[in-house]
């Protein structure tokens, strides 16, 4: 395994320490609006990429 992946790789403790920040940084009830709004926005960017790719493939006509 590459030695630079080991250095920076977050353990169970970093993890804890950024969760505790952004809980306080954005309280516990501002974060579900927060995922829900991520949410959307990943579902939105899967239809817009689908889209995207129907109309780069031409259709054959008989």
């Amino acid at each position: 395994m590459n030695l630079s992946v080991l250095l920076f790789s977050p353990g169970p403790t970093e993890i804890i320490i950024i969760l505790v920040i952004v809980l306080l940084l954005f309280g516990g009830k501002k974060i579900p609006e927060l995922m829900k709004g991520l949410g959307k926005g990943i579902k939105e960017f899967k239809d817009a990429s689908k889209e995207g790719d129907d109309k780069s493939i031409p259709e054959k006509k008989d």
